[in-house]
């Protein structure tokens, strides 16, 4: 495969997934395909639900960061390349104030885009906690598997699902998560540390999901008695 080349036309993150992929096996590959095809199937299906045509700005952003995820899940599943799942983490993780910071300033600002962005991060969060289960231990599943646990909770109770007002509280601790899972790989930290700083940004998560859940539950109680009084 040829080193990325801008002056050639080749998107950097496509050098970057050249050089890790070198090493794969034939399940990182196969991860690896089955990644592109379910991502590329639901990227087209969100854009056709939203009514979109293309990608804004910040949304070809937030596409770099998901494909660097797809070489993130090729290699996890593959087993090993500590190095390499740090390498492509990393940028995946920083481009994530980049894309905000370009809707905002493009004025693309868009729920697409929101949940684009969320379900990119959120998706990064369990890839990296099943890599951190080799040397942490199963318990770090519960960083990446709250999301989606959260999600299906809302199926059952329906309030759950309500709408949450911004908060950059929020956003810290989401980035916090991804952070210390790419921190704690053994080759960064001994093991003892990267315990210390994968519970902390957990401890943080639970206070975050049970705060929004608080808030759920009193903004139902209001709409309750709101069409309780018939207004």
């Amino acid at each position: 495969m040829c080193a990325p080349s801008v002056a050639a036309g080749v998107p950097p993150e496509t050098g970057i997934l050249a050089s890790a992929g070198l090493g794969l096996g034939p399940v990182g590959w196969a991860m690896g395909a089955v990644y592109l095809v379910a991502g590329a199937a639901a990227l087209r299906w969100a854009m056709r639900r939203a009514g979109r045509r293309s990608l804004g700005p910040a949304d070809r952003v937030t596409l770099v960061r998901a494909v660097l995820v797809g070489g993130v899940t090729a290699l996890v599943a593959d087993g090993g390349h500590t190095w390499a799942v740090v390498a492509l983490a990393v940028p995946a993780l920083l481009l994530d104030l980049v894309d905000g910071f370009v809707a905002r300033h493009t004025r693309t600002e868009s729920d697409f885009g929101a949940r684009f962005d969320m379900e990119t991060d959120a998706f990064l969060i369990l890839v990296l906690s099943v890599h951190a289960v080799q040397f942490l231990g199963p318990w770090v599943l519960v960083i990446g598997a709250m999301r989606y646990v959260f999600g299906a909770a809302a199926w059952a109770a329906p309030w759950l699902a309500g709408p949450l007002p911004p908060s950059q509280a929020r956003k810290g601790v989401a980035a916090l998560q991804g952070a210390a899972l790419a921190a704690a790989a053994p080759a960064l930290l001994p093991v003892w540390a990267a315990a210390v700083l994968v519970a902390g940004a957990l401890g943080a998560l639970l206070w975050s999901f049970g705060r929004d859940v608080v808030w759920l539950w009193r903004s139902r109680e209001c709409g309750t008695a709101l069409i309780a009084h018939g207004e």
